[in-house]
């Protein structure tokens, strides 16, 4: 249990972009929650975490299951969310994953794939917001062990900074085993696009409006399918700019 572990430090590498003075305050940690996804079967579920805390997800997916998580994650002085899933036979895992930080927090999102069969699949989509002093950092391993043969894997990661003094940080990582897989990571942090705010200010938009709405249209691929998400990113991203 978390309360016989010791304090996590920067040089473990889950750990590197924490904020452990703002974790002090939540350790011991809960338990984390174990999610066994029956052969054949569906998981679907929005985690959203908008006022800071820690999120702590397992899943096993049996043969042929599939799960679909979606994410918001933001909100208070420190948020993160780990999520591991341990992939069988033919097995299909979906993250879209959004964070939006601003102020001084800190937000996380770290998650660990391990395709232990052949035919898995999986899709992360992760975008981050980090505004003022804030850092957004998002942490992904993706294993393909031996003899897992038609693994298919992709990270598509990207971060939007909205101040000089706002810091991003990304690692996306494969760690393959197999020979016959398709494997491929993205990753691209920058800058909101000053051709496109000077367009939807030609139109009348105020500036504020113009970001907000440019940010939504960002983080609207992570949220695809997940509505009630997006209003919520909304309102967060309001918060940041």
């Amino acid at each position: 249990m978390s309360a016989a572990l010791p304090l996590p430090t920067r040089r473990q590498e889950d750990w590197r972009y924490a904020d452990l003075a703002a974790l002090e305050k939540l350790w011991p940690l809960p338990v984390a929650e174990v999610i066994d996804v029956g052969a054949g079967e569906t998981y679907t579920r929005a985690i959203v975490q908008t006022g800071g805390g820690v999120t702590q997800l397992a899943l096993n997916l049996a043969k042929g299951a599939s799960a679909s998580i979606h994410v918001l994650n933001g909100g208070g002085e420190y948020a993160r969310v780990e999520i591991s899933v341990d992939l069988a036979e033919g097995a299909s895992f979906t993250l879209g994953a959004a964070q939006i930080a601003g102020g001084a927090a800190t937000a996380e999102i770290v998650t660990n794939l391990r395709h232990n069969a052949p035919n898995a699949t999986s899709k992360q989509v992760v975008r981050s917001v980090a505004g003022g002093h804030a850092s957004a950092s998002y942490l992904g391993k993706v294993y393909v062990a031996p003899g897992a043969d038609g693994t298919d894997g992709g990270q598509s990661v990207r971060a939007m900074l909205l101040s000089r003094s706002a810091t991003a940080n990304a690692r996306p990582e494969l760690e393959i085993h197999a020979d016959d897989v398709k494997c491929a990571h993205g990753c691209a942090i920058g800058e909101l696009d000053a051709n496109g705010l000077f367009y939807l200010a030609a139109r009348g938009l105020p500036p504020e409006a113009a970001k907000a709405l440019m940010l939504q249209a960002f983080v609207a691929e992570a949220l695809d399918g997940a509505d009630a998400l997006q209003e919520q990113a909304l309102a967060l991203l309001e918060a940041a700019l």
